[in-house]
């Protein structure tokens, strides 16, 4: 046994033990002597379960491990072919060949305070996936998920590096749009809500959904009223086509981009017309590291350092889905609670970083919970993923996105 599965069986072993002594039954595929249950997945990729005591009751965990040092290991997105579209991780996972797979990023779930604008189901924040940038972050007033601990962003992200280790970073977008008047900035790229009197751009990776939900809410307000201020460019192989008052919906070919802009950058786009010269740049640029990402998903920090995050939430227990890195980023621990009734009380996120960092995670990245949360595995010897946790709203919810893991072995 190599003294990393060593490590992970005393820390589940001592969870267990916690479980006994506040009268939990350890559920799942263990023996009754308490040890943990653990299976193969593939090689350098293992599956747990384990009961957790807390707060509000015994919460029951669902782990995977993945590392990263094995060559044929990999981690990537899981999306459904569009920034714009949902699908349930076990027909994200199974299609694209994961062994396992968590849900990902919070997302544009239901917009009843615009009464006529259809949900994206766009996550939040930045999404790489396959070493392509996909979309940038939403203003921090416009995100959907519980609020944000202090000082953190809806630019956080989880990445993996072309290095193959994995790091908590911040991505933010540079780009720009050069007209025969002069240089506009870019502050959207294929997110559902635009900054305020800002300029964004929508490629083929957005998908078919309208984008009238860019321009509605505000940097603070996510309800506040769409603008009424709107403009929206088409530009093709450097040369604009179209234009129209306000945002549309459908397809966007490859090679072409669609300016939308609100406020004061719908009236910079007034300016252009049909034939005219555009050049639209846009890249995301990251905080911390140099590496370039091959993989980066959205959601905010729990672990820094060993550290957790300061103003962590120790009140509201729920469902929880997390990522924890640890060997210096060679290792992920992909985790996520089940929502069976007996369970459904879940975690704080001042619990779930206390229960990464148990597990040897020195950073902590937490994802979309309740519903959402979902883990999924191809053990060895089967022919597809099953969903292993019990999802809180009795069946798989359709996510933005998630963490794919898959073996070329």
């Amino acid at each position: 046994m190599r003294p990393r599965d060593r490590r992970l069986r005393t820390v589940l072993t001592t969870l267990v033990a916690w479980s006994a002594l506040a009268g939990a039954a350890f559920v799942g595929a263990a023996p009754a002597t308490g040890a943990q249950s653990t299976r193969t997945v593939a090689p350098g990729i293992r599956y747990s379960q384990f009961d957790i005591p807390a707060a509000y009751g015994t919460a029951h965990a669902h782990l995977v491990t993945v590392d990263l040092r094995d060559p044929h290991v990999r981690v990537d997105l899981l999306y459904p072919g569009a920034v714009a579209a949902r699908a349930t991780v076990s027909r994200l996972a199974g299609p694209h060949g994961a062994v396992a797979g968590i849900n990902g990023d919070f997302f544009d779930i239901t917009e009843t305070q615009h009464p006529g604008v259809e949900a994206t189901g766009s996550s939040d924040g930045p999404a790489i996936a396959g070493g392509h940038e996909l979309k940038a972050a939403v203003p921090n007033g416009q995100r959907f998920g519980p609020a944000l601990p202090p000082g953190a962003d809806t630019q956080d992200v989880l990445g993996v590096g072309t290095d193959r280790r994995a790091r908590l970073d911040r991505l933010s977008l540079s780009g720009s749009v050069r007209t025969p008047y002069g240089r506009l900035t870019l502050l959207g790229l294929n997110q559902y809500a635009l900054p305020v009197g800002s300029i964004g751009a929508y490629t083929s990776d957005w998908g078919t959904a309208s984008r009238m939900r860019a321009v509605c809410g505000t940097d603070t307000d996510r309800a506040a009223p769409c603008s009424t201020d709107t403009y929206e460019v088409t530009v093709r192989k450097g040369r604009v086509v179209a234009t129209a008052a306000r945002p549309g919906g459908g397809p966007v070919a490859a090679g072409t981009t669609v300016l939308v802009g609100r406020e004061a950058g719908a009236r910079h786009l007034r300016t252009l017309y049909r034939g005219e010269a555009i050049q639209v740049r846009q890249r995301l640029v990251a905080a911390s590291s140099g590496i370039p990402y091959r993989f980066a998903i959205g959601g905010f920090p729990l672990l820094r350092g060993g550290v957790p995050s300061a103003g962590l939430d120790d009140r509201t227990s729920a469902v929880r889905t997390a990522v924890g890195i640890e060997d210096g980023g060679r290792r992920l621990l992909l985790l996520a609670l089940d929502g069976a009734a007996a369970y459904r009380h879940g975690l704080t996120l001042a619990e779930l970083a206390a229960t990464l960092r148990r597990l040897g995670a020195t950073d902590g990245f937490n994802l979309d919970g309740g519903g959402s949360t979902t883990l999924v595995t191809r053990l060895e010897g089967e022919s597809a993923v099953t969903v292993r946790n019990h999802p809180s709203g009795g069946v798989e919810r359709a996510v933005a996105n998630g963490i794919g893991v898959f073996s070329a072995s």
